[in-house]
């Protein structure tokens, strides 16, 4: 039995059992999940003594008489692509679907095995790792993951709000390169058998065999056709000079990949060793060159040896994973989400028709969340207007809205990631990207933005002899809205659009006066000649641009904007309404704290009844 912490100990059980299953190409691994984060009835079958994915899984629930699990997810050592799964690395071939039904579950979620396992990385504690060297993990950084075993897996786990995003990669498959003139010797005895060599092909059991192959050819007393586990037990034990020999070269192949993956992913959360080899080589791991491999980087070794590397002892740590994504998946009846509950018990009041999409939410939560309409009606087999019906029928104004529902009882926030536009895109599905990547841009700047540069800006403004805003390009629009909402507090204000009056402006600027730049990116060299001009003059700076810029080194205030997008296919409209929300931010503020200080008459307000600051301060806008 493994219990996760994370989940707490006073969990409601749930509803039915749960099946988890870990399907490598030497092993399938078992548990059945009845309390959530909490693994019973774990079991290890040898994956040669079955002749497939069903069999195997039958011969397991066939030792628990009376356990009947409805929803099952599984791990697998495979790229998922669609309903047909073909194993690489075992002559095992099956469809979802039919294993489905063949199981009796009424869920069956099939993920790539170490897709999940990067999923369990957030819920490891430190007696489920071990580190290897130095390093220190950023707090929402990156995560690399890599595993030899019978092949060689490679993940990454990218942070996105609330949530963690999970990288399916075959980067197993990238191509070894050596880096010294062992490792070449190993790849040019490869090369006689294999017209190209993956890191997989070394990096990983069979891999072992190779290496040790190489390195024992033309040596008298070699034992010959050792397997991988015959030679790491003769390196753990030191009882053969060669097979100590193929570990450390392992070893050291292993940390340039892992370094590699570290620099293509930027992974300052850490880089896991997972898989099956390399937790039991232990303190022979701990004390190879793995860790001086890693941080030799040449120009980027001081960027690597930041970056911590852990080995994960944690036992069967895949459960935790593909545990989360079914209970993201599907939550449980019991406790679970209200809306699934109300789309159940309204399903005999709908036609036949709406009944076939609410069968389709109910088994696929999840990606109804993310696909858009045509997809979803594919899904049900019925019209795309029977999908809004169906919504409608429900209460909601449609897709949209349902979906919205739909996502904060999955999850407590809003379920929609970024979608990139595409010219072949619909009307319908157009407008949905662009608004759930509004929302989702949003919803992550609400939780990254700093309170306390709003509330620092705010002040200096409530203080400014004078205001300038400094912008161009997209940004003009923010100036020339914000020089609306000036007018509105009676204000006098003026908006510029010409880049080549920024310097020239700014050198007029004194002590007392505030200068304010607004910028997508940070980067353009008339703003940042500004805001040096400005700030020798005595001026402070207040910048709206993405952190890290030149632009933001410039300021006294940055008040942070990080938002990428492609300028060169789209304008960058996302950028622009973060901006504005951001000018709504100071607006407000500077009159909240304005209306005490008004004069001794009645404080003024607008048709509307929204107070207005006193006159008397100018603020001029040059964009």
């Amino acid at each position: 039995m493994a219990i996760d912490p994370t989940r707490g100990p006073h969990a409601l059980p749930y509803s039915e059992p749960r099946l988890l299953a870990d399907i490598g190409a030497t092993y399938a691994r078992f548990a059945i999940e009845q309390m959530p984060g909490r693994f019973d009835h774990v079991a290890v079958l040898p994956c040669a003594d079955y002749t497939g994915f069903v069999q195997v899984v039958k011969a397991y629930l066939f030792t628990l008489p009376g356990i009947v699990p409805r929803h099952g997810a599984v791990a697998i050592a495979n790229p998922i692509e669609g309903d047909w799964v073909r194993m690489t690395n075992r002559d095992w071939a099956f469809s979802i679907q039919d294993a489905q039904r063949q199981l009796n579950l009424s869920t069956l979620l099939v993920v790539n095995n170490f897709t999940a396992l990067a999923m369990a990385l957030p819920r490891v504690g430190s007696d489920g790792r071990v580190q290897i060297g130095g390093g220190e993990a950023q707090a929402n950084g990156v995560i690399g993951l890599l595993g030899p075993g019978t092949g060689l897996g490679v993940s990454g786990l990218i942070p996105t709000g609330d949530r963690w995003t999970v990288l399916a990669t075959e980067g197993g498959h990238v191509s070894f390169a050596p880096t010294d003139e062992r490792e070449l010797r190993v790849l040019q005895y490869a090369w006689k058998t294999m017209h190209r060599v993956s890191a997989e092909r070394l990096i990983s059991g069979p891999g072992i065999e190779l290496i040790y192959q190489a390195l024992s050819a033309g040596q008298p007393h070699a034992e010959p056709d050792l397997s991988a586990a015959d030679i790491v037990q003769r390196a753990l034990h030191g009882l053969n000079a060669v097979c100590s020999e193929t570990i450390e070269c392992f070893c050291g192949m292993l940390g340039t990949m892992a370094s590699d993956l570290a620099l293509t992913l930027g992974a300052t959360g850490g880089i896991y060793v997972g898989g099956g080899i390399v937790p039991r080589l232990g303190e022979l791991f701990k004390h190879s060159h793995f860790r001086e491999r890693f941080e030799s980087k040449g120009r980027f070794s001081g960027y690597v040896s930041r970056i911590p590397t852990y080995v994960l002892t944690a036992d069967n740590p895949t459960f935790l994973g593909v545990s989360s994504l079914l209970a993201d998946h599907v939550p449980d009846h019991d406790g679970g989400n209200p809306l699934l509950e109300r789309v159940r018990s309204a399903t005999d009041g709908l036609s036949p028709a709406e009944r076939r999409v609410a069968n389709f939410v109910l088994d696929n939560p999840r990606t109804v969340l993310n696909d858009p309409i045509a997809v979803i009606a594919q899904g049900a087999e019925v019209s795309q207007p029977t999908v809004i019906r169906f919504c409608r029928s429900l209460g909601f104004q449609g897709l949209a809205d349902f979906k919205l529902k739909l996502g904060s009882g999955l999850t407590g926030t809003l379920p929609v990631q970024r979608t990139q536009v595409r010219r072949q895109d619909g009307t319908a599905d157009l407008c949905a990207k662009v608004l759930d990547n509004t929302i989702s841009a949003i919803v992550q700047f609400r939780e990254s933005l700093n309170v306390e540069s709003v509330d620092k800006a705010i002040a200096l403004l409530r203080e400014a002899r004078r205001v300038e805003f400094y912008a161009m390009g997209n940004s003009a629009v923010v100036a020339l809205d914000a020089q609306h909402k000036l007018f509105r507090f009676r204000i006098p204000s003026v908006a510029h659009t010409d880049a080549s009056m920024h310097a020239m402006a700014a050198e007029l600027l004194g002590p007392n006066d505030l200068a304010f730049f607004i910028s997508s990116s940070g980067q353009p060299p008339e703003l940042v000649r500004a805001a040096t001009h400005a700030l020798e003059r005595g001026a402070s700076v207040i910048a709206i641009t993405a952190s890290q810029s030149p632009l933001a080194r410039k300021s006294t205030v940055c008040i942070a904007v990080d938002h990428s997008e492609d300028s060169s296919s789209f304008v960058s409209m996302i950028s622009r309404i973060l901006h504005l929300l951001v000018m709504d931010m100071m607006s407000v503020g500077l009159a909240v704290r304005r209306a005490p200080t008004m004069g001794p008459g009645p404080a003024q307000t607008d048709a509307s009844g929204q107070l207005l600051p006193s006159p008397g301060v100018l603020i001029s806008h040059i964009a």
